[in-house]
């Protein structure tokens, strides 16, 4: 089940945060200035809204994620350097003196579980690199890192690829809503060629604009 939201943490230790991490650090900057909220609007319907155990917060976990990406390091890796790491600490949203971790094997599941789209973790990654480059953080797609270059996992993603995995989200939003639907959407393009991408993408739409109690289902609409 998806948290409501976040935990806000509150000790009486956190103004180590002040005296240890630069105004200027990658992570600093990248938590103070980005809004990470679309990240739980991306996944809040691969969570069950109102059944089972509560999940950790997907904004927390894609965190981990991102940690990951940028540094290079395993899953154990970065759980572990979570515990000590006074900038992993603050870009996670953690007190100073938490130990309270995740288990290493939540961040496979919720790539296996959560993020069943192919790519869609680069995706997120991409959209948060594109943010952080629009707003001066950093200069390029190569993320630096203590002035060794790291290049992102989020590989620029082309039109094509945008656009099938669009159409693929909507698809399943309308299937979810009316499986009979299935019968009336137009054919899917099978090429690698752009232009049938965006005539398949288009029919798709016009499909859905034409039927009312379809377009205004807000996951669909969304």
């Amino acid at each position: 089940m998806l948290p409501l939201q976040q935990t806000i943490q509150f000790s009486d230790y956190s103004d180590l945060y002040d005296l240890i991490i630069p105004r200027n650090s990658l992570l600093r900057q990248i938590n103070d200035l980005i809004d990470f909220s679309f990240i739980k609007k991306e996944l809040v319907d691969k969570y069950c809204q109102d059944n089972g155990r509560m999940a950790e917060c997907p904004i927390w976990m894609f965190k981990y994620l991102l940690l990951k990406t940028i540094y290079d390091i395993s899953d154990v890796d970065v759980v572990e350097r979570s515990r000590y790491d006074m900038s992993f600490k603050y870009f996670l949203g953690m007190s100073p003196e938490d130990t309270d971790l995740i288990n290493p094997s939540s961040l496979c599941k919720l790539r296996k579980l959560r993020l069943k789209y192919k790519d869609l973790l680069d995706l997120l990654i991409g959209k948060t690199v594109g943010i952080a480059i629009e707003k001066g953080i950093i200069k390029s797609r190569t993320i630096i890192v203590d002035a060794t270059h790291t290049g992102s996992r989020s590989n620029p993603w082309s039109p094509l690829e945008i656009l099938r995995l669009r159409s693929k989200q909507l698809r399943e939003s309308i299937y979810d809503a009316d499986e009979t639907a299935k019968s009336n959407l137009p054919s899917k393009n099978t090429d690698d060629n752009i232009e049938h991408e965006l005539d398949y993408t288009k029919a798709l739409l016009d499909v859905v604009g034409s039927n009312p109690s379809l377009a205004e289902i807000p996951k669909v609409k969304e």
